[in-house]
């Protein structure tokens, strides 16, 4: 039988794609030039219809793998026994609480489950403007915190056509110049103070700093440790909490557990998204005391699916198995190789700048031959990558920065695929494009 060919499995996507289009709508995004159709998982893998495996170098939900069995073992056993909500008495959604608020840092001590991220920002926003009293939120230039309508206006980079709420300022992210934390946070902090003075300009209170910890849509800054103190000192002087979004970071991303601590910062709130279900759909809002138990007095919440049986359960699989597996060592371990990997790359070439980030999360600058960002060659290298089975994605304010995000089991013998490939992609992108 003849093996189908390029040509023809761009013929079935592009049938898919119109089938896509024409039931979802504008509004949805697809990655690469070349859309990609997974047909399954499992574990750093994603297999398209013809079995071809994929290094997935990208998707940070599926954070222990995708479809690890323990965790695909947990629903499955909790969806056959029972599934309702948080209104009735039960132990799984106890023990996922439990678990996930004794490992996170005074004085977080109380956790409130919803099914997204962008739920959990929300969540959080509503606590901070209740505790607080104040409106006013500020963000970074290109944060992206989630998609209902109050999140959605302090996500700049959901793009101009999505207006900035009237109490959100944002501020440039912080940007590491090569003269240590203190210099760094000295200029953030003075960014956090331009926006709380233009919101009292304007007759609004901050009610809060909402950061992502790694800042990945700002094109990932994680270092110089310690930096991100400042500018909480500065929120909390002007009355606001801090709100750290651990979407992203947390769960062990960075080589450690959750990502502020690495700057020696405590949060007033702290949110979780879809990586503690490693993909089935929890998250959540841990928080200080005071602050939780004002908002529940002052306000009801209540959200039918928020901590599930189901949901609580998948994330605690999740936990026990980066426990069992020490998942988070492996990050710190793997993430070391990975970006000694990507710098060993970036030395011998004048088109790839600054790699940075921590533990399994890279970001790699792509520049043109005068030093500039250059975004066309970032994607060129995203599509060349997934051309060669590598699936990794590019951001940053300038689309620049390659992002690289893998699930926690990603090993040393997936980084030297990644660094391989990624070498590869660079040769021959360059040399088709020599004449340009």
């Amino acid at each position: 039988m003849q093996e189908p060919s390029v040509k023809d499995d761009d013929a079935v996507d592009a049938a898919l794609l119109a089938r896509r289009q024409r039931l979802l709508g504008a509004s949805y995004r697809l990655f690469y030039q070349r859309p990609f159709h997974p047909v399954r998982g499992e574990g750093v893998w994603l297999f398209d219809r013809h079995g071809t495996a994929h290094l997935d170098a990208y998707n940070n939900v599926a954070c222990v793998g995708h479809c690890h069995p323990k965790v695909v073992e947990a629903i499955a056993n909790q969806a056959a026994t029972l599934n309702t909500h948080t209104r009735y008495l039960h132990e799984t959604i106890l023990d996922c609480a439990e678990r996930l608020i004794d490992s996170l840092p005074a004085p977080l001590a109380q956790l409130v489950f919803t099914c997204s991220g962008s739920e959990a920002n929300d969540l959080a926003l509503r606590m901070a403007r209740a505790f607080t009293g104040g409106e006013g939120l500020i963000v970074t230039e290109l944060a992206y915190h989630g998609v209902t309508q109050a999140i959605a206006e302090a996500s700049p980079s959901l793009g101009s056509k999505v207006k900035l709420g009237t109490s959100v300022r944002t501020v440039p992210a912080p940007v590491d110049r090569g003269d240590g934390a203190a210099a760094m946070g000295a200029r953030f902090a003075a960014g956090v103070q331009a926006a709380i003075d233009d919101l009292a300009a304007h007759g609004i209170r901050p009610a809060a700093l909402l950061l992502d910890s790694v800042f990945s849509s700002d094109g990932i800054v994680t270092d110089p440790v310690g930096f991100l103190a400042p500018a909480v000192e500065t929120i909390r002087r002007a009355g606001g909490l801090y709100i750290a979004d651990e979407v992203q970071a947390g769960l062990g991303r960075t080589g450690v557990l959750w990502g502020f601590p690495r700057h020696g910062v405590r949060a007033d709130l702290v949110t979780l998204g879809k990586p503690l279900g490693n993909g089935h759909p929890v998250a959540g809002v841990a928080g200080r005391r005071d602050v939780m138990d004002h908002f529940g007095e002052t306000a009801r919440y209540f959200n039918t699916f928020g901590g599930n049986p189901v949901a609580c359960a998948a994330a605690l699989a999740v936990q026990r198995v980066m426990a069992e597996e020490d998942l988070v060592a492996q990050a710190a371990t793997v993430g070391a190789d990975l970006h000694a990997g990507l710098g060993q790359i970036a030395a011998t070439t004048d088109r790839l700048g600054a790699v940075r980030g921590a533990g399994l999360l890279a970001g790699v600058e792509v520049l043109d031959a005068q030093g500039a960002p250059d975004a066309a060659l970032a994607q060129a290298l995203v599509d060349g990558l997934r051309e060669r089975q590598v699936l990794i994605s590019a951001t940053g304010p300038q689309a620049n920065v390659l992002k690289i995000r893998p699930p926690l089991v990603f090993n040393r013998t997936h980084v030297e695929r990644l660094c391989e490939v990624l070498e590869a992609a660079l040769v021959d992108v360059l040399e088709t494009w020599r004449d340009r």
